[in-house]
């Protein structure tokens, strides 16, 4: 029986290209998004070119207050598309940066980060937890700003922190029934994040590649595979743990 893989955020970015990467490895996936539905669509078929099942749902992960909705939303998409009343991996992937020095950070961004890059994870994991499959996989999305500091992304960084936290607190208290809980922490990739800065400010990529030990930023391919690998039944051992997949930016 093929897995089901829940990634938020997975119309573009990270997101995407980790739904493909598991497509491509022969699972199935639910994606969400935030806003742009075409966008999902498109991925949602580019999937099915592959010969896997997949499926797009609308979502706000920075709203808890319509994760109940969500919920029964999913529960109705996989006994339709699955025949399933689970799925089995949850990779919560969806974010936005909006950077600001602490000196200058407004509570209306300080509450916007936290609410989709923790609270939104913390609650949606929360809600979703009779849903995911005994011996399934959670990963959660940190970043290497929690391990080094860049002026302007303190606020983003410490959610993120919380979350590296959180995740050793699942992967205890959900380990009772086979559950992994691993946190991945690319680098900086070039992808639309913030605004796309790593991939269009020429400098700040080359100010990034020279401090990288493999002497480039990342890309999108460097980081949808490996989340993929972290999914497959081989990792049933490895949990509670963070890793960073950077290209040894800033050691």
């Amino acid at each position: 029986m093929s897995t089901i893989t829940l990634i938020t955020g997975g119309s573009r970015g990270l997101g995407r290209n980790t739904a493909l990467n598991v497509a491509r490895k022969g699972g199935d996936v639910v994606l969400t998004y935030r806003s742009n539905e075409s966008e999902a669509e498109n991925v949602v078929a580019e999937i099915q070119a592959m010969g896997r099942k997949a499926a797009a749902l609308q979502l706000d992960t920075g709203d808890v207050s319509t994760f109940a909705d969500f919920a029964a939303r999913l529960k109705a998409a996989l006994e339709t598309g699955w025949g399933r009343e689970t799925f089995d991996n949850l990779v919560n992937n969806a974010g936005h940066g909006d950077g600001a020095l602490v000196t200058e950070t407004t509570e209306a961004q300080f509450d916007a980060l936290c609410n989709v890059h923790f609270k939104g994870v913390y609650f949606l994991s929360q809600t979703l937890y009779p849903l995911i499959a005994d011996g399934g996989r959670v990963v959660n999305i940190s970043s290497g700003l929690t391990r080094f500091a860049l002026p302007g992304y303190a606020a983003y960084a410490a959610a993120k922190g919380a979350v590296e936290v959180l995740t050793r607190y699942m992967a205890k208290e959900w380990g009772s029934r086979g559950i992994t809980v691993n946190t991945v922490a690319p680098g900086a990739i070039e992808t639309d994040f913030d605004g796309g800065a790593v991939r269009d400010k020429a400098d700040l990529n080359t100010q990034i590649a020279s401090i990288t030990a493999l002497g480039r930023v990342g890309v999108p391919d460097d980081i949808g595979p490996m989340i993929a690998s972290l999914l497959e039944p081989d990792n049933r051992w490895l949990t509670a743990q963070r890793i960073e997949v950077s290209g040894g930016q800033a050691i």
